[in-house]
C-alpha cells in the first residue's frame, strides 16, 4: 500500500492537459466483446479500473496493448464467457461484462460486483431488466453469488428503470445490441458516459436512437464491426482539480476539458467565489478568496450536481465562510470523508438518517494522517491537505489510482508539494 504526502499552504497556477474518462472508457472497453474483431480506442487513461478491465479481457482470452494512451483490443479469440471472481470483486464496472458476453456468447457466469465502499450499490435494476429480454437467471455458489444467465436468443422488449442507473442503462444497452427485435429503456440514465457508450457503438454499427434523452431505443443488428473511437476527457478529473483552485486559491487552465458536462459543477464553484470562464475546450478557474458557504447543496442523477464531486466539494465547503449543507441521494454511505477531515480540524456533523452533512467552515486546516476510503474521498483528502497548513499523510492512497493517472504529477505541475511515498516508512 502506498501513502501521499502533502506538505500545504500554497496557491495552485498553471495549467495542465485533462486525462481520458474513466467512466466512459470502462464500459466501452466491455463492449469491445461484441465485435468479433479489433478496436482502437484513443485517448484511454492508464488508469487501476481500465487496467482491471484489460485482466478481464485477457481472461476471457481477447488481447489487449498499448500505443502511448491508445489501446488496441483484439477479441476475435474469445474463449470464455467465464469472468473470474477475484476479478469481479475488486471493482463494480466489471459487472459490465454480463450485458457484452451475454450479447455475444449468450451466456455469462459473473459475481458479484465489488469497488469503492461507498455504499450497497444492489444490481437489481440490471437483473431484473436483462431477465425480461429473455435471459433466465441462477444464483450459484455456497452464497448464491455467482449469477449464471443464458438464453437461446435475446429479445428486444420495453425496459422500464424504477431509478436512471447507469449501470443498468448501460448492461440493458449492452444486451441489445446484437439481439433480436427493439428494446426501449424507459427513465434512462443521461450521464455523459451513456452517451459515448451509444456514440461507440453507433459507430460500430449499433442502431440506437435517443442517445443522451432518458428514452433510450435499441434496434438489434447481427453484427458489429471494427472501430476506432476517441474517449473524451474525464468530467470528474476535471472537476477535481477545480475544486482543488476554490479551496487553495490560485490561478489554472485546464486543457482538453469536457466544459459542456459539467455545468452543474461550474455553477456550484461559480457560487461559492470562483471566476470560472472556458473557450474552445479549455477552461480558466481563478479564486483569491475563502469560499462563500452553500446553503444546500444536493447531489443528483446528472445533468444534477454529480455524487462523484461530493466529497471534493465537502472539502471546499469545509473551508468557506459560514455553513454549507449537502445531501447525498444517490449512495447511503458517501460521507466517510467528513471523519477524516475533521481530523484535520474541519467542522462537521453527519445526519447518517438523512444521509446529510452540515458544515460549518474553519479559517484553515491542519494536516493530519487521514485514510482515503475510496476513489474520489482519496482525492478530495489530497485537496485537503494542499490547501491545510502543514504536512498531510493520506494514507491507503492506491485506491486513487484507480481514477486518476498521476494525481501527485499534476499538482507538482500546478506548483503544489505532493507526492507518493511507501506506508511502512510513515
Amino acid at each position: 500500500m502506498s501513502s501521499i504526502r502533502v506538505n500545504g499552504g500554497g496557491r495552485l497556477k498553471g495549467e495542465l492537459k485533462i486525462q481520458g474518462s474513466k467512466n466512459a472508457a470502462l464500459p466501452i472497453i466491455a463492449a469491445t466483446i461484441l465485435n468479433k474483431g479489433i478496436t482502437v480506442l484513443k485517448n484511454c487513461p492508464k488508469i487501476l479500473d481500465v487496467y482491471h478491465m484489460i485482466k478481464i479481457l485477457k481472461e476471457l482470452g481477447c488481447s489487449a496493448d498499448w500505443d502511448n494512451n491508445t489501446l488496441i483490443i483484439d477479441t476475435r479469440e474469445l474463449t470464455s464467457a467465464k469472468v473470474s471472481e477475484s476479478s469481479v470483486r475488486k471493482m463494480r464496472s466489471s459487472i459490465l461484462f454480463l450485458g457484452a458476453l451475454l450479447g455475444r456468447c449468450h451466456e455469462v457466469s459473473i459475481a458479484y460486483p465489488g469497488g469503492c465502499s461507498i455504499g450497497k450499490r444492489p444490481i437489481d435494476f440490471h437483473l431484473d431488466s436483462i431477465k425480461k429480454m429473455n435471459v433466465s437467471q441462477e444464483f450459484l455458489g455456497e452464497d448464491k453469488d455467482i449469477i449464471y444467465c443464458r438464453t437461446d436468443k435475446i429479445v428486444g422488449t420495453d425496459i422500464f428503470l424504477k431509478f436512471p442507473s447507469v449501470g443498468a442503462t448501460q448492461n440493458v444497452i449492452l444486451t441489445a445490441v446484437l439481439s433480436e427485435g427493439v428494446t426501449r429503456i424507459f427513465n434512462a440514465a443521461r450521464e455523459p458516459e451513456v452517451l459515448e457508450l451509444c456514440n461507440f457503438l453507433v459507430e460500430a454499427g449499433a442502431r440506437i436512437c435517443g442517445k443522451g434523452t432518458a428514452f433510450i431505443e435499441i434496434e438489434g443488428v447481427k453484427r458489429l464491426h471494427d472501430v476506432e473511437f476517441t474517449l473524451p476527457p474525464d468530467r470528474i478529473v476535471t472537476g477535481t482539480y477545480m475544486a482543488a483552485v476554490a479551496a487553495a486559491g490560485g490561478d489554472v487552465i485546464l486543457r482538453n476539458s469536457p466544459v459542456h458536462h459539467i455545468d452543474s459543477v461550474i455553477r456550484v464553484l461559480k457560487k461559492v467565489g470562483c471566476d470560472i470562464r472556458s473557450a474552445d475546450g479549455d477552461i480558466r478557474i481563478k479564486c483569491d478568496r475563502r469560499p462563500l458557504p452553500l446553503e444546500n447543496l444536493k447531489t443528483q442523477p446528472y445533468p444534477g450536481f454529480p455524487t462523484d464531486m461530493q466529497s471534493q466539494l465537502m472539502t471546499v465547503l469545509s473551508l468557506a465562510d459560514g455553513k454549507s449543507t449537502i445531501i447525498e441521494t444517490i449512495f447511503e454511505s458517501r460521507f466517510q470523508n467528513a471523519y477524516e477531515l475533521k481530523k484535520m480540524g474541519a467542522r462537521i456533523t453527519v445526519q447518517e438518517k438523512e444521509n446529510k452533512a452540515i458544515i460549518s467552515g474553519v479559517r484553515k486546516l491542519t494536516g493530519a494522517t487521514v485514510k482515503a476510503h475510496d476513489l474520489r474521498a482519496g482525492a478530495a483528502l489530497v485537496i485537503a491537505g494542499i490547501a491545510a497548513e502543514g504536512t498531510t499523510i493520506i494514507k491507503e492512497a492506491d485506491t486513487i489510482e484507480r481514477g486518476y493517472e498521476d494525481i501527485c504529477r499534476d499538482f507538482k505541475s500546478l506548483g503544489a508539494d505532493v507526492c507518493f511515498c511507501s506506508e511502512n516508512i510513515i
